[in-house]
């Protein structure tokens, strides 16, 4: 679909602008930008992602690559403009999403494995099992004594989850003959969604990555900023596969003009996570970032301080930017929009902004309880193999119970997470900035701004990793100037307030825990 801002469209072709790309686990957008962040022109497509396998997520890459392209143009023509007039493109991608491809034929070996794939989920159970990571974790915790070296501390609680890239790789070495014979021969290139992108985008001549995309892999030694040697040593990954890694807002080079009509410049990759940080301009440690979309994300800015993870947390490259890099805490649940996507498909709604009404509708869930994990449980939790799950189903049990149960169950693993972040963090907390689809939902909003007893700032565009690719492509041109003209360009919608005390939740929020607990562990390993 696509829309457009009436008004001031037609303008002199003098006028350049900026288009940021998120390529999401559910939706593609592109949005167009004025100079006051103003959206112009808009173009979305859903994701289509393939279940070949029970736990297998893929995306077809050339299905991607025609929905890219297809999304800038309309975008662009939605506004009224002609392509001369973008001056440049920032690309926000989901994180942790692969490729394979012949590093002489550009083919691929495979589809894109994402960030939601189940298939290395024994091999992940497997290594945290096992006597190596067991001596990893004996061998730092003497090293850190000796050094106090972070490094080394980071590496003494160091855990693999199939979000991680790296296993999920070595699971396609493993598996994919082709792959690896190409990986011996130096024949082949690994790349994220942005690495890709960039790769198509100028015919094969620029094959690179930022650090921000990078650092979401689990291949990547954050403390050195480079790929890690010694966990490609461990998962039998050549390090000859890995891209190069560049600043995140940077001269990629330029999209070939056979694709548009006309070169434009692609100076920013980001992950979408990251990008969203930035486009919601939570600059300073300890500004908080929480994102529903399809999952869950709680980011902390943490400065020029890597987080040492611990019970979930884990430290991300947040952007680097010429000498400034800064680092976030984060942690995630899998499950937010995803559950609603499904309850729509089921047809227990008609619109999503009905949802918050019928919630509402009713006094309580009635004691019904829903585990959002259809991909497993993430922090505290962290069981990949717990199922979803409805429980406390009755027969008086109505649409909007079930509703309003797996509202609550969105808003729970936020107070969850939160208070996961409140006991590992060393910087005071400041401002709550909320984004992604599910924002828009003033229930689940509500509900959280209570648990937590904190404001939450909604700002009036949800779609924040757009902003954010665009805000860092617009930096590198001079579009802007700075980050505290960015700041000006945020516009908040609404601050969520608590109005109830948290302490009424609590009974609600233990019958949910122990709904949970039965969810967990349900399936076998050999199911995936």
């Amino acid at each position: 679909m696509s829309r457009c801002k009436e008004g001031r469209a037609s303008t002199a072709a003098a006028t350049t602008y900026v288009v940021g790309v998120d390529v999401g686990s559910i939706m593609l957008r592109c949005h167009v930008y004025d100079k006051t962040a103003e959206v112009r022109g808009v173009s979305s497509k859903k994701v289509e992602t393939l279940h070949p396998h029970l736990g297998w997520v893929e995306l077809d890459p050339e299905v991607l690559w025609t929905q890219v392209t297809d999304v800038i143009k309309e975008a662009v023509q939605a506004a009224g403009l002609q392509m001369n007039q973008i001056a440049g493109l920032g690309i926000s991608t989901q994180r942790g999403t692969f490729i394979t491809w012949n590093k002489k034929t550009g083919k691929p070996f495979h589809n894109f494995i994402s960030w939601k794939d189940q298939r290395a989920a024994e091999l992940v159970n497997s290594w945290n099992r096992g006597l190596i990571l067991k001596a990893i974790h004996v061998i730092s915790t003497i090293l850190h004594f000796l050094t106090r070296s972070d490094r080394y501390l980071t590496a003494s609680s160091l855990t693999f989850t199939t979000q991680h890239v790296s296993l999920r790789l070595s699971w396609i070495l493993q598996n994919i003959t082709e792959v690896q014979q190409a990986a011996n021969e130096n024949n082949c290139c690994f790349g994220t969604i942005d690495t890709w992108l960039l790769y198509k985008l100028t015919k094969g001549s620029v094959y690179a990555t930022d650090y921000s995309n990078a650092s979401s892999t689990g291949i990547f030694e954050p403390f050195q900023m480079c790929w890690s040697s010694v966990l490609s040593k461990l998962f039998s990954i050549p390090m000859s596969i890995y891209p190069p890694v560049e600043d995140t807002n940077h001269s990629f080079g330029s999209v070939d003009a056979e694709i548009f009509g006309v070169p434009i410049p692609i100076v920013a990759l980001v992950a979408d996570q990251q990008a969203a940080m930035f486009g919601q301009c939570c600059f300073h440690a300890g500004d908080v970032k929480l994102t529903m979309g399809t999952g869950i994300f709680w980011d902390v800015n943490t400065g020029n301080h890597l987080h040492t993870p611990g019970a979930g947390l884990y430290p991300v490259v947040g952007w680097k930017i010429g000498k400034e890099v800064v680092f976030l805490a984060e942690g995630n649940a899998s499950d937010a929009g995803s559950t609603i996507k499904w309850a729509k498909e089921l047809d227990l709604f008609t619109s999503v902004d009905e949802t918050s009404t019928m919630a509402r509708s009713v006094i309580d869930s009635e004691g019904v309880c829903f585990v959002p994990s259809f991909s497993g449980l993430q922090v505290p939790v962290n069981d990949p193999y717990a199922c979803a799950s409805f429980m406390g189903l009755k027969p008086s049990t109505t649409r909007n119970h079930l509703i309003r149960a797996m509202l609550e169950s969105i808003a729970f693993r936020n107070k969850q997470l939160y208070d996961t972040i409140v006991k590992q963090m060393r910087v005071p907390l400041r401002n709550i900035r909320a984004d992604g689809g599910v924002s828009n939902n003033s229930f689940v909003m509500q509900m959280t701004s209570d648990l937590i007893n904190k404001k939450i700032d909604k700002p009036v565009n949800t779609d924040m990793s757009c902003l954010g690719a665009a805000f860092l492509a617009g930096l590198a041109l001079g579009f802007w100037t700075d980050k505290e003209q960015l700041k000006k360009l945020r516009r908040t919608e609404i601050v969520f307030e608590p109005k109830r005390d948290s302490g009424e939740y609590t009974l609600a929020m233990d019958n949910w825990i122990k709904a949970v607990q039965r969810s967990l562990n349900w399936y076998s390993q050999t199911s995936y």
